[in-house]
């Protein structure tokens, strides 16, 4: 599996893998008509306008297969909300259904905490849905617990749990 940094003209295919592991991973979480409503194209332009914005501090990583099929991706950067102790942010980190559990989400995970490091970051944190099957994974990876908040998709209200890394230099591969 190759890790690259992601370019504007892999937008679709990051829209694909984030529509599709979307209606896949909460299917069960978020309602059956926000899912539908997903669409390729809308997706498609806002990671376009991500990957070509010049002032954009955020950066992505895709996982792609020998042929060049982008089947998972991670986007990371500064954290948004003004954390004190945590200064860099997975935003999303997402695969295709049949790519999960072959450590493809830990690749694209200490790729992105590598260039954080890069970039004078060594502390992160991700939100996850609460009810999201794959939690674990970051628990794995060392993740503490932080804090819980509310969040609204779709007109439905859901818990998000923030999980954090005080010093991403210990996570073993970067």
């Amino acid at each position: 599996m190759l890790i690259r940094k992601a370019e504007a003209k892999d937008a679709l295919a990051i829209a694909k893998v984030h529509v599709d592991s979307w209606r896949t991973t909460y299917a069960d979480i978020v309602s059956s008509e926000f899912l539908a409503s997903l669409s390729y194209e809308q997706r498609a332009e806002m990671w376009n306008n991500t990957l070509s914005s010049p002032t954009r501090q955020s950066f992505l990583y895709v996982a792609g297969t020998p042929d060049r099929e982008v089947v998972g991706f991670a986007c990371a950067g500064p954290e948004r909300e003004g954390d004190d102790t945590y200064k860099g942010e997975i935003y999303a980190l997402y695969l295709l259904q049949n790519y999960q559990r072959q450590g493809i989400g830990s690749m694209l995970f200490r790729a992105s905490t590598k260039e954080l490091q890069q970039r004078g970051i060594t502390s992160l944190l991700i939100w996850v849905l609460t009810a999201n099957p794959f939690r674990k994974f970051y628990e794995a990876l060392g993740g503490k617990y932080l804090r819980e908040k509310g969040i609204e998709i779709g007109n439905q209200r859901l818990v998000e749990v923030a999980y954090g890394w005080q010093d991403t230099r210990t996570i073993v591969g970067t």
